[in-house]
């Protein structure tokens, strides 16, 4: 899951547990999330990167940064 980019289908935040959206075994699946930076908050639509994962289903994230051109 480490390195895994998704997508917040529910907000993530301080206090909240979001829910991120990441392909998985050829198909799609929700996972519990939180923000890697306690104090980020994420909306839905935002592009994630999972850099830590806790089984069964929760994943911490931060912000996908794309590569510079």
């Amino acid at each position: 899951m480490i390195g895994s980019r998704g997508r917040v289908t529910g907000t993530i935040g301080p206090g909240l547990i979001g829910e991120v959206l990441l392909n998985v075994r050829g198909g799609t699946e929700a996972f519990y999330a939180y923000p890697a930076d306690p104090e980020e908050t994420f909306t839905s639509g935002t592009q994630v990167l999972v850099v830590d994962f806790e089984p069964p289903r929760t994943v911490y994230v931060e912000r996908w940064q794309p590569l510079g051109r």
